[in-house]
């Protein structure tokens, strides 16, 4: 969501409304478009694959994974560091343990606000001329392609590490790897119990869900920095 009005405000700001109508629609509707392309692309047995316990990440790990992550995007790709560099920044306040009290009012009161006013900016965009036209269907249709596309290949990838991995890794999974948090992990977790009432995958499932996240901010800001430059 905030990846596509960010890159559209930049290279088609008449667009924004509707992609990102489109975005958050279809982010509200993975529950709907995931699990039938999930259950087609694997078999009853991969759904029941148990994976082994996450280890214990350190403070440390978590300390230095925000700071070491903003300083390489904004050396390499600088186009993504706003993007990055607020995700970066939450988690650094999160993780650190010393602003508590920043923490708690930015996961409460001051989020509500900003959605707020997310949503007012966005519809103020929404003018009847712009808005209700052909290219706002293509849009939404490209947006249900784009789903499934990444649904399908995060599933599939998940099946090609098993051929090379130890520890096997259900291809569930791989369908989080869009940047729809926490809902796609959600879906995952729910898919898995279906086959396996005892089969809890969702924190596993949140490793790739929060590098979709992750891997859209780059792949927009690589978008930007080449698209600008023609």
């Amino acid at each position: 969501g905030p990846t596509a009005i960010y890159l559209s405000g930049k290279l088609a700001p008449e667009l924004l409304g509707a992609i990102a109508v489109a975005a958050y629609s279809y982010m509200a509707l993975v529950p709907l478009i995931q699990p039938p392309i999930m259950k087609a692309l694997t078999s009853e047995t991969e759904r029941k694959i148990r994976m082994v316990q996450l280890r214990t990440v350190s403070k440390r790990e978590k300390i230095l994974f925000p700071v070491v992550l903003l300083m390489l995007v904004a050396l390499l790709l600088p186009d993504a560091a706003p993007l990055l560099g607020m995700f970066c920044f939450g988690n650094l306040m999160r993780e650190s343990g010393v602003v508590e009290r920043l923490s708690d009012t930015v996961q409460n009161g001051l989020i509500n606000i900003v959605t707020i006013f997310l949503g007012l900016s966005v519809g103020a965009k929404l003018v009847a001329d712009k808005f209700l036209q052909p290219q706002t269907l293509g849009i939404l249709l490209l947006g249900v392609i784009a789903f499934g596309i990444g649904t399908a290949a995060g599933v599939l990838m998940a099946k090609l590490l098993n051929l090379c991995s130890k520890n096997k890794i259900n291809p569930l999974i791989g369908s989080a790897g869009v940047s729809a948090v926490p809902m796609a992990a959600r879906v995952s977790n729910k898919v898995g119990l279906e086959s396996d009432p005892q089969n809890f995958l969702l924190m596993h499932a949140m490793g790739p869900n929060v590098a979709g996240v992750i891997g859209s901010a780059i792949a927009a800001g690589v978008m930007l920095k080449y698209v600008l430059a023609m």
